[in-house]
C-alpha cells in the first residue's frame, strides 16, 4: 500500500516559517479553507494552522544549538484519531495513506484532538469543525499543475530543501532512501501509532571553543588608534556662530 509522507531534515531547517505561511495560504484558498484567524494581533490570538515550527535551544552554554522543529499531522499508519471519531469524519485513505477529515460529517466534538498524541488537530472556531494537514491532497493530484509542482505547498516553499515528499513504502523513493541513509526516525514511536512522517537527525559537528574566545575584548582599531576618520566636508550653516 502506498503511504505518502513528509521527511524533514532538521540539519538544514533554518526556521524561516516559509512552510507555515505557504501552508496557510494554500489551504485557506483551497478545499481545506478558509482557515480561521480570530483576533490575530491581540493579547490572545486564535487561529488555525496545519503546520507549525517550534524553536528551542539545546545544550549548555557555551555549547548550545538552536533547533527548529516543524510539526504537523504525521499521517500515522495506525492513527488513533480515526477510531475515536463517533461520526466517521476522520478517516485514512487506503489509496495513499493520507488521514483526512470529512467536514460534512464532523460535529466538532474534539475526540480526535484528545486522541492525537502529537497535538496535530486544529479546531476551526468559525466553522466549528476539526481540521488538519491534508498533505495538500487537492494539489498533489491536480493535473492542471505541472508534474514537478505536484507536491505539498510547504515542500515547494522550503528555501533550504529541508522537506521531502513521497511514498515511504517505495524503497526506491527519495524519502525512503533518505530515511535509510540518514537514520531517519519517527516522532514518539512508543505510542504505537507508526507515524508516516519521519525526521532526519541533525549532524553532530565538533567545535573547539577556547576560553579566550569567550572574553570580551576592545575593538582592535580603537587600541591601535586606527579609527576611520570622517571625510572632510564643507562647513554647514550650523557650524557658523551667529
Amino acid at each position: 500500500m502506498t503511504q505518502l509522507a513528509l521527511v524533514i531534515d532538521l540539519n538544514v531547517c533554518v526556521g524561516c516559517h516559509a512552510c507555515v505561511t505557504s501552508c496557510k495560504q494554500w489551504n485557506t484558498s483551497g478545499t481545506a479553507g478558509a482557515l480561521a484567524d480570530l483576533n490575530p494581533y491581540t493579547a490572545e490570538p486564535n487561529g488555525t494552522f496545519f503546520n507549525r515550527v517550534q524553536t528551542f535551544e539545546v545544550g549548555e552554554y557555551p555549547n548550545t544549538q538552536t533547533v527548529h522543529f516543524p510539526k504537523s499531522c504525521l499521517h500515522c499508519e495506525d492513527p488513533p484519531c480515526v477510531p475515536v471519531c463517533p461520526t466517521g469524519a476522520s478517516y485514512k485513505r487506503k489509496s495513499d495513506g493520507i488521514v483526512l477529515v470529512d467536514y460534512d460529517k464532523c460535529i466538532g466534538c474534539k475526540y480526535c484532538s484528545w486522541a492525537c498524541p502529537y497535538g496535530a488537530r486544529e479546531f476551526d472556531d468559525e466553522r466549528k469543525v476539526m481540521s488538519k494537514c491534508t498533505l495538500c491532497v487537492d494539489r498533489i493530484y491536480d493535473e492542471q499543475i505541472p508534474q514537478a509542482q505536484r507536491k505539498p505547498s510547504c515542500v515547494i516553499a522550503c528555501p533550504s530543501n529541508a522537506r521531502l515528499f513521497g511514498d515511504i513504502h517505495d524503497p526506491a523513493s527519495e524519502v525512503s532512501v533518505a530515511i535509510q541513509e540518514r537514520a531517519g526516525y519517527q516522532l514518539m514511536p512508543e505510542w504505537g501509532t507508526n507515524p508516516a512522517n519521519h525526521y532526519l537527525p541533525r549532524r553532530k559537528t565538533e567545535i573547539k571553543i577556547y576560553p579566550e574566545d569567550l572574553e570580551r575584548v576592545d575593538n582592535p582599531l580603537k587600541i591601535d588608534g586606527q579609527q576611520p576618520e570622517f571625510a572632510h566636508r564643507s562647513p554647514g550653516r550650523e557650524d557658523h556662530s551667529t
